[in-house]
Formats: structure tokens, C-alpha cells, sequence
């Protein structure tokens, strides 16, 4: 027979079977049966057992009340689904069993404590919805109550690139693949479900002026009735929808991201993002990762945008002015959230005041300066911390404790009978003393004290020596050695007035802060607003940062779709070889340059011009200036990379597959309109077919006009340099290599025309390839060089030996190297026997 908890847990463990359950027991969370074992393992926790019934014994894990959070944060982290079930009511108020519910279902999208948080990413929840062949998404970021949708192909582009913590989807089958992995709930969402979850977020007109079709309306009603089942509280934040635009964005899915490091990846450092996140603000971070992974094509908006950096380029003082207020302000944003959801605490609020106040300072700043549009419209956007603060200063008070235990966090003054409760704890010292006081006088009694504990209460404490004198009202509490405790009926009827006033302060503490939170979730969206302008503000400054600090140059979007680069750096690997050691290069890519076949050894730089003439692309379209020194750009419709080093083969396709399915969707997307990156095609399968695909891939580009993409076609078969004198718009360049004696240098300068030679064995030898294998490598190369037929293979013993030695003769070299002393050598001496030595060692010199 089963204990009356334990009924309890398992029957809410029935409404949650997918979920690890975390019962609160006091002050306590504790697992119980499989949940404990799987808590006890992933959190390193110790798993014990608990009696809850006749003969029943259970497995059970617990962790404190206070230290939820990051329990919770790793558990998700490792893919679990976790419920918080919480008492309904005070265990002193109940007579039996105290009443539990699970509060919230805690899920990858759903997550808002900070230690699951990354504070410079979004964590996006995710809905898929199909209705009469269209498709589309809806993302929600419930710590700030963002909420973006798209329809048709911007729909699976914007899902690619923002790739969410957790999908949801009516069918499996919708998903695309890279995404399955990240699915969590096949819901399906009637027309019925549909409207009643858009009328509880949107009122019933709603609708009509925010979706544009049944699929839109699907995505988000999928989002909504998904949190009203795990976290109903954080749709008070979603205040407003916005839509992906399917014509002002430049198209960049999350494999040319990966590619060009526009983001950091896993395991992976070193992006633009990282290059350029000078901002002070983690909103202001979040909105520099939306600009770079969404870029602009709409020429208006951008010159906006580069107006505004500039300014912040050219105006060090201020800028610097503006970024140390940043420094200090919160994430208004978040706090924003966490209002909508009436999950704010004191602290919470504290810190959106300051934040608050640091916006009216920034506005302050910038008010002095003739801003361009984009920083004047974010300017005016500050405003609207004034009435935010009126209402926090006069509730709030300063420097407000975490919790209610102890009162003081409304402000003296906000209400009467706050204050009066107030005053009856902060005088009840006095009170005591005054006590003492008489009692004294009335007993003779000097040494008698009035004190305090946690078990006994008030007390008056008299010395052993002294008990004859004791009243006959007094009541014996406690005895100790050398004294003994009592009370009376009077000190009695204090305390409970007291206790009673304590906990009607807290209960009163917390209403009124519960209307404070009210009143600012009643004008949310002005607070969200507000945080949207600190954020611009912050990345605009940032941008300047960037380009006053790294040379950077606004680049010019041409009428004639020509790309015309001077002096163009890779931004990742310039900062990362620091100031003056990258080497520039110049690209043109124009009307009569359409594609550029680019040769040259590997490891001399060509995979990161290529990647620098995309990243200055994608840089100008998200509003930032350009490592260049002249940069003009057309208004690039897409971006698109296949560059083979970052492959990834978990879906278990070969490289050469995953090689040729990327390389089709390019040529099936491609516009005379996009830039196209294509490094090494072919080269996963035979040599020959190799060249033939990257041949047949580089005509395709050149001979459809539907296509025409501007390209950069890099690629090791020297063979396809002869395309430049077949097809009038393809045009060779290499990588400047110098020879210097035996030694090979690699200049890093693109040059035009195409390369010579591969120097492939070169790159084998600078990669640490043992030194026979070099050497026989040489050789080989050698004779097919001089035509002659396939080499005999190498045989591991000599042609002339009868039986194979343990110990073979040492080689001339060896021998020659056995005999040297270094420490006799000048430098020039060991530099000759070096060259002596390779001598002895070269394959063609053994006979």
C-alpha cells in the first residue's frame, strides 16, 4: 500500500511520462523511481531510496530548491524533457497533503533560466505548418517575446539559417533532414485549435493583420498550444509578430554560414561574428548575429545602416562616450520577457531601472550630435524610459533584497499600510528594550534580559541566583544552566502581533510588487521597443568600433552588378595574424569576367581569398564596412559556398554525395543575380571524372543566362584552366608561388593567369609527411613527368637480395649525419651540409 505522496506523484507522473519529474518535497526537488536513476547519473548526485508505503521502497534523487537551475540547464542540455512540479500551498496551512501541480514543462525551446542561456545567441523555438501546398515557420524566442514568421521558400531559409533548439511539425515527414534531429512534437493543430490559439494571443481580429495564410496561422497556433502545455506564463511576452521579408534579404543558408565562419560552430573558433561583436550589451549582440545572418537587399535600409556606421566611425569621442554607458546597462530585452511571463523578481527590476537610466544618460550623449536617420529614429526610441522609471522609482525600492523573507523591497511611502507594518518590525527592538526595561523595575531584578530565538520565540531570561524574585505570572519556557527562560501573557500577545505583522508585510510586499509587474507588462511592447533601439544603438557603435579600429571602408553597391575589390582581407584570418601581416588581394568579377578559375598550390590561400570575397559580400549587406581598400558590390540576391573541408557526414553520405547534392542545389538556385564559391568540385571521386564534372559545372555556370551567377571556381585540375580560352566570360588567376633554390614560397597574391605547376609534393613535405614517402613521391612524379608508363611498385626488400636482414645498412646519409658535430659548425657550414645531405638522401642519386 502506497503513501498518500507517493499516489500523488505517480499520478502526476502519468500526465508526464516523457519528462523527468522534479517533486518538491520542502525544500527540496526530488526524482523518483527511473527519473532518479537517470537524475543521479547525468547530474552526479547520490542515488538513495525512500520508504513511501508498506513494503515500497523507491529509488529517489533530490537537489536543493535553490540550485534548480543548473540541474535543470544540464538535463536539457542532454536532450531530456524536464517538469517542475511545485506546493500549491504552505505545508503550515494545510491539514493533510499538501496540493502539487507541475508549473512548467522545461524543453530546448522553452528554456529562460541564465544558465541555459548563451546571452549573445536567441534560443528559438520553432513551428513547421503546411496548408494547401504552402509552407511555413514560426519562431518564437519566449525570453524576449520575439516572434517571426515566413512563408514559402524565405520559410525553409529562414529555418535553415536560424536552426532552432526544438521544432515542432504535424509530420515528421515535412522536416528538412539536417533539422530532423531537433523535432520534439508531432502535434496535429485542427482549423478548430487554430483559431482558438490565435484568439487567446491576438484577440479575435487579430489574425487578419498579422498572418497572411493558413500556414502562418498553423506555425504560430502550433506555437502557442505547445506552450500553453509547457509554459503558459511566457505568452504574456509575445506582444507582437513580425515578418521575415521574401525581397529585402539576402539569401544565405546555414551551410554558407558554417563555410565562412559567419557564426561560430561547434568545436570551432574564430568567426566575423567574433571579429566584429565590439558591442557592450548582450541585446546588442543578439541583433549583431540577426544583421550577419540576415543581410540586407534592400539598398534604401542599407544606406541607412552605413550612414549610421560611419558616423559612428567618424565620431570617436562620442562613441566611446555611448559604449562606456552601454557598458552598464542590463538586458532590457530579457527582463522584458521575463515581465511578460510575471517571472521578474526584485532584482529583475532593480536592473531594468538602471538599465533605464542608462538609456535616458545615452540619449543624453547623443542628443549634442547631428545623428544620421537610423541613429536619430534609435535616439527618439530612448525616450521612453522616462515613464518606465516614474513608475519603477516610486514603487521600488532601492537596492531591493532577492526575495520577500524579510520585506524592503516597496519603496517608504508607495502605500500606508506597508509602511505602518514597517514600522511596527523596525520598532519592535525598542519595544523589547522597553519591555526590559519595566520588568526590571517591577522585579528588582538588574541583570533580567528580554531575547530572541527560532525555537522558543520572545523570552525573559532570569538567573538562577535571582529565581526566588520571580513573579508568579512569569511561565517557565526553557532551563539552562545558571538560568532559566519565561514569557508572559503580554509578551506573548506582542509576538503574535509581531509574527502576524511580518507575514502580512511579506503577503502585502508581494501584491504590491505583483502590480508593479502588471503595470509594466501593460506597456510591454514600448519596453520591447526601447530594448530594440539600445540594441540598434549598441550594434551601430560596434560596427564603427570595427571599422575605425581595423581600417575598414564603406563599400559602394554599383548600378552595373560589377564586383570591384582593391585591397580585399579576410577579416577572421587578419585578426587572426594580427595588424600588417595579412597580404591583400584585388578580385574582379564584371561583364566580361563572369567566372574566375582560380589554380595554385594547396595551402597557399586560395580557399580564404574565396572565402574573403564572400565574407566582404555579406559584410556589406548586412551594414558593416569592408577589409578593403575599395570595395563595389552589386546587391548580391544570394550567397551560395561549396567548400568541401567543413563536410559533414553524420547523415552517412559520402563525401563525393554530399559533394554533388550541394553542388546541385547551387546550380538548381543560382541567379545572374547571386555569388557563387565553389572550391575543388570533383574532387571526391576519380580524376577523371572529377574534371569532367567541375568542367561540365563551370560551363553550366558560364552558357545559362537563367543562371550566370558571378563565381569563383577554384580548383586543382590544371586542365580546366583551358576553359579562359573557350568560353569569353572565364578567366584564369593563380596563387603567386616563388622558387627559391630547392625551397618554395608562397606569396599569398593572387595573380592573373594560370599556375604552372602544383607543387603538391611541397605542401606534403611543409605537412609532415615521413621523409621515404616524400621522397619516393618525387620519384614517381619524376618518371610520370618524363612520360614514361606506370612505375613499378617499390618493392620492400632489394632486387638483389636472397633473404631479407633484421638490420638493414644504414643509407649515405644516415651514415654522413651519424659523422657530423653540430656543435663544430658555423651557421653557414651546417646550412652546406644540409644541402650536402639532401643530396645523399634524393631518390635518383640510390642506385
Amino acid at each position: 500500500m502506497s503513501t498518500p505522496i507517493r499516489r500523488q506523484y505517480l499520478e502526476l507522473k502519468q500526465r508526464y511520462p516523457d519528462t523527468i519529474l522534479f517533486f518538491r518535497l520542502g525544500d527540496f526537488y526530488e526524482t523518483f523511481d527511473e527519473d532518479a536513476r537517470i537524475a543521479a547519473s547525468e547530474l552526479q548526485i547520490t542515488l538513495t531510496s525512500k520508504p513511501m508505503g508498506k513494503d515500497v521502497r523507491v529509488p529517489l534523487a533530490g537537489v536543493p530548491y535553490h540550485s534548480i537551475d543548473g540541474h535543470v540547464a544540464k538535463l536539457v542540455s542532454r536532450g531530456y524533457r524536464v517538469a517542475i512540479c511545485e506546493q500549491m500551498a504552505d505545508a503550515a496551512d494545510v491539514k493533510g497533503l499538501v496540493p502539487r501541480e507541475v508549473v512548467r514543462v522545461v524543453t530546448a525551446g522553452t528554456v529562460t533560466a541564465d544558465a541555459s542561456l548563451v546571452p549573445d545567441a536567441p534560443n528559438y523555438l520553432a513551428a513547421l505548418a503546411i496548408r494547401r501546398s504552402v509552407i511555413a515557420v514560426a519562431l518564437a524566442d519566449i525570453t524576449t517575446g520575439e516572434v517571426r514568421v515566413a512563408s514559402g521558400e524565405e520559410a525553409l531559409a529562414e529555418l535553415a539559417r536560424t536552426v532552432p533548439a526544438e521544432l515542432l511539425c504535424e509530420d515528421p515527414s515535412d522536416v528538412p533532414p539536417g533539422l530532423s534531429p531537433l523535432l520534439r512534437n508531432r502535434m496535429t493543430v485542427s482549423d478548430t485549435a487554430v483559431s482558438s490559439a490565435l484568439s487567446s494571443l491576438f484577440g479575435d481580429h487579430g489574425r487578419a493583420s498579422l498572418l497572411e495564410n493558413d500556414a502562418e496561422a498553423a506555425a504560430v497556433a502550433h506555437l502557442v498550444l505547445y506552450l500553453g502545455e509547457t509554459y503558459r506564463a511566457a505568452l504574456g511576452a509575445m506582444t507582437r509578430v513580425r515578418r521575415v521579408p521574401s525581397a529585402g534579404i539576402l539569401t544565405v543558408d546555414q551551410r554558407t554560414l558554417r563555410n565562412l565562419d559567419v557564426v561560430a560552430g561547434s568545436g570551432r573558433t574564430g568567426s566575423l561574428f567574433q571579429v566584429l561583436n565590439h558591442t557592450r550589451t548582450p541585446m546588442g549582440a543578439r541583433m549583431l548575429r540577426g544583421w550577419l545572418t540576415r543581410p540586407l537587399r534592400d539598398r534604401v535600409a542599407l544606406d541607412h545602416r552605413l550612414d549610421a556606421t560611419g558616423w559612428a566611425a567618424t565620431n570617436p569621442i562620442v562613441r566611446e562616450q555611448s559604449r562606456a554607458v552601454l557598458r552598464s546597462i542590463a538586458d532590457i530585452e530579457r527582463l522584458a520577457g521575463k515581465i511578460g511571463a510575471r517571472s521578474a523578481g526584485p532584482r529583475d527590476l532593480d536592473a531594468l531601472r538602471s538599465g533605464l537610466r542608462g538609456a535616458l544618460e545615452l540619449g543624453a550623449v547623443l542628443e549634442r550630435s547631428d545623428l544620421p536617420t537610423a541613429l536619430a529614429d534609435a535616439r527618439r526610441g530612448l525616450a521612453a524610459a522616462v515613464d518606465h522609471l516614474v513608475v519603477l522609482d516610486a514603487a521600488l525600492a532601492d537596492d531591493p533584497p532577492s526575495t520577500f523573507d524579510e520585506g524592503g523591497v516597496i519603496r517608504g511611502g508607495f502605500r500606508g499600510d506597508i509602511d505602518s507594518l514597517h514600522a511596527m518590525t523596525r520598532d519592535a527592538r525598542g519595544f523589547l528594550l522597553g519591555i526590559e526595561g519595566i520588568e526590571r523595575e517591577r522585579t528588582g531584578i538588574r541583570s533580567l534580559k528580554v531575547g530572541h530565538n527560532r525555537v522558543f520565540g520572545y523570552y525573559i531570561e532570569v538567573s538562577t541566583a535571582n529565581a526566588a524574585l520571580v513573579p508568579d505570572h512569569y511561565q517557565r519556557r526553557q532551563t539552562l544552566v545558571g538560568a532559566e527562560r519565561y514569557v508572559t501573557e503580554e509578551l506573548k500577545e506582542y509576538e503574535s502581533q509581531l509574527v502576524g505583522a511580518r507575514e502580512r508585510l511579506i503577503e502585502l510586499e508581494k501584491q504590491a510588487f505583483a502590480g508593479l509587474v502588471e503595470s509594466l507588462a501593460a506597456n510591454l511592447p514600448q519596453l520591447q521597443s526601447l530594448a530594440e533601439a539600445l540594441a540598434t544603438l549598441d550594434v551601430t557603435l560596434a560596427l564603427g568600433e570595427a571599422a575605425a579600429t581595423r581600417d575598414y571602408v564603406r563599400p559602394v553597391f554599383g548600378e552595373n552588378d560589377a564586383v570591384i575589390i582593391r585591397g580585399g582581407r579576410h577579416p577572421v584570418v587578419e585578426d587572426a595574424l594580427g595588424p600588417g601581416r595579412f597580404v591583400p588581394n584585388d578580385c574582379i568579377l564584371d561583364a566580361d569576367t563572369q567566372i574566375v578559375v582560380l589554380t595554385g598550390p594547396n595551402m597557399s590561400g586560395k580557399s580564404t581569398f574565396l572565402r574573403q570575397v564572400a565574407l566582404i559580400a555579406l559584410m556589406a549587406q548586412a551594414g558593416s564596412f569592408v577589409p578593403a581598400d575599395h570595395a563595389e558590390l552589386p546587391l548580391f540576391d544570394r550567397i551560395f559556398t561549396r567548400i568541401g573541408a567543413q563536410d559533414d557526414l553524420a547523415a552517412g553520405q559520402s563525401t563525393f554525395m554530399v559533394e554533388m547534392v550541394e553542388t546541385a542545389q547551387i546550380l538548381h538556385q543560382a541567379t545572374p543575380a547571386s555569388l557563387v564559391v565553389l572550391d575543388e568540385v570533383g574532387r571526391g571521386t576519380s580524376t577523371f571524372d572529377g574534371m569532367a564534372i567541375a568542367r561540365a559545372v563551370v560551363e553550366f555556370l558560364h552558357n545559362r543566362k537563367e543562371v550566370a551567377a558571378r563565381t569563383l571556381f577554384a580548383t586543382h585540375y590544371h586542365e580546366l584552366t583551358a576553359l579562359a580560352g573557350l568560353l569569353p566570360r572565364v578567366h584564369n588567376a593563380h596563387v603567386a608561388v616563388r622558387e627559391d633554390g630547392a625551397d618554395v614560397v608562397f606569396e599569398h597574391r593572387i595573380v592573373p593567369g594560370p599556375s604552372d605547376r602544383s607543387y603538391g609534393i611541397h605542401v606534403a613535405r611543409l605537412a609532415g609527411l615521413p621523409a621515404p614517402v616524400v621522397a619516393r613521391a618525387e620519384h614517381l612524379l619524376a618518371e610520370l613527368e618524363t612520360g614514361r608508363s606506370a612505375p613499378n611498385p617499390q618493392r620492400e626488400t632489394s632486387p638483389s637480395a636472397t633473404q631479407p636482414s633484421f638490420f638493414a645498412e644504414p643509407s649515405a646519409a644516415e651514415s654522413a649525419l651519424a659523422e657530423l658535430d653540430p656543435d663544430a659548425l658555423s651557421p653557414l657550414e651546417a646550412i652546406q651540409k644540409l644541402y650536402e645531405l639532401r643530396a645523399l638522401a634524393r631518390p635518383d642519386t640510390r642506385k
